[in-house]
């Protein structure tokens, strides 16, 4: 029997905040792991939903039922390894089919210590988190008894007021793209993407990614055309110091860009509140109203907070931009006289559709007039 087979008979338990338990089978890292549970909609691309640093701190969820049948390859990787903290799927597969592909998912979970757990009603768990909401949740393939996983669950911190991004950001700063490039786009990393880097340097910019501390002063001194706010984990309102460097940005006048994270800290820069949502946008088909156009794109999203569409709407300094479809929050805002603006949602829609790639040259075009 292989190692592979031999670990697909250990047991494991997935334990969540309101006490609900669900068994299955050990995937991945035999271990014990606690995190906020939230599940992705996404039929496709669970490599790049784990490599995502907005997921930091989380146990996902892949409401797709088959997962790991094309393996795992390199180049899709959106950061250096996978950055979340547990996995929940329905039916594993340890075989995968791609000619392609560098390796199984459970090889990569366990090169990566990453704890999961399978063969659970995986339908029924995305109903109670979208009934009760985020929660904190546990996944443990050790034996310990349900006394122990609530000690252990009682240790995971509350997602709200916590900051991640310096966890997840760049120590270094380093480059991306070609240097002769007619722009120059200072980065700031809060849990940046690696396709959302590639995007802006095939459009034409040199980007110099700075960790998320750094202050404009420091970025500015490299000279760039404009600043790019990236995603990133945790919540907004704890960022005291990216909301500081926003505000600078925006009062030197260059041209500046936020997604999702970085959406919400232009909002919070500009007195825009923020919230904790019930449950987060996590999926690749989420509709969303462009105003200015009036066109509606089909958006990649994972964000489990979003700014007050009642204080954009009550603004002086801001004004609505685009909305969700599903539930009509802020989906995008742009600042009053200043070139500006943010959305809440992945352009770079890796993986998903490619609608709102055109929000990118709407950045690199700032920069010409």
């Amino acid at each position: 029997m292989s190692h592979n087979q031999e670990q697909t008979q250990t047991k494991a338990v997935l334990y969540l905040e309101d006490g609900s338990r669900y068994e299955g089978i050990a995937i991945g890292k035999i271990g014990t792991v606690g995190g906020e549970i939230c599940f992705n909609t996404g039929m496709t691309g669970y490599q790049e939903i784990y490599t995502d640093p907005s997921y930091y701190g989380q146990i996902v969820v892949n409401t797709t039922s088959h997962i790991g049948n094309y393996g795992v390859l390199d180049s899709e990787q959106e950061s250096d390894a996978p950055k979340i903290r547990g996995l929940v799927v329905n039916t594993f597969s340890n075989d995968f089919s791609r000619p392609t592909g560098d390796s199984s998912l459970q090889e990569y979970l366990e090169k990566h210590n990453i704890v999961g757990i399978s063969e659970l009603d995986t339908r029924l768990l995305v109903r109670e988190i979208r009934n009760k909401g985020a929660m904190n949740a546990i996944i443990s393939s050790e034996d310990l008894t349900d006394e122990q996983l609530q000690e252990k669950l009682a240790e995971v911190p509350s997602m709200n007021g916590l900051e991640l991004s310096s966890f997840v950001s760049t120590k270094e700063p380093y480059f991306v793209g070609d240097e002769n490039a007619e722009y120059k786009v200072a980065v700031l990393d809060l849990g940046v993407k690696t396709s959302i880097l590639k995007h802006l340097a095939s459009r034409g910019a040199y980007l110099k990614v700075f960790n998320a501390k750094t202050s404009f002063a420091e970025m500015e001194e490299w000279q760039p055309h404009g600043y790019f706010l990236s995603n990133g984990p945790g919540d907004p309102s704890a960022m005291e110091y990216a909301i500081n460097t926003a505000k600078d940005i925006m009062a030197s006048g260059k041209p500046s860009f936020g997604i999702c994270l970085g959406h919400q800290i232009i909002a919070l820069a500009c007195g825009i509140g923020t919230f904790k949502m019930h449950n987060g946008h996590r999926g690749l088909n989420h509709p969303v109203k462009n105003l200015v156009s009036g066109k509606s794109e089909v958006t990649s999203q994972n964000h489990g907070f979003a700014v007050s569409r009642e204080d954009v709407e009550n603004s002086d300094v801001v004004e609505l931009t685009h909305i969700n479809l599903n539930d009509q929050t802020c989906a995008g805002l742009q600042v009053k006289g200043q070139k500006t603006f943010s959305v809440q949602y992945h352009p770079e829609s890796s993986p998903g559709p490619h609608d709102s790639r055109y929000l990118f040259d709407q950045f690199l075009n700032l920069f010409k007039s």
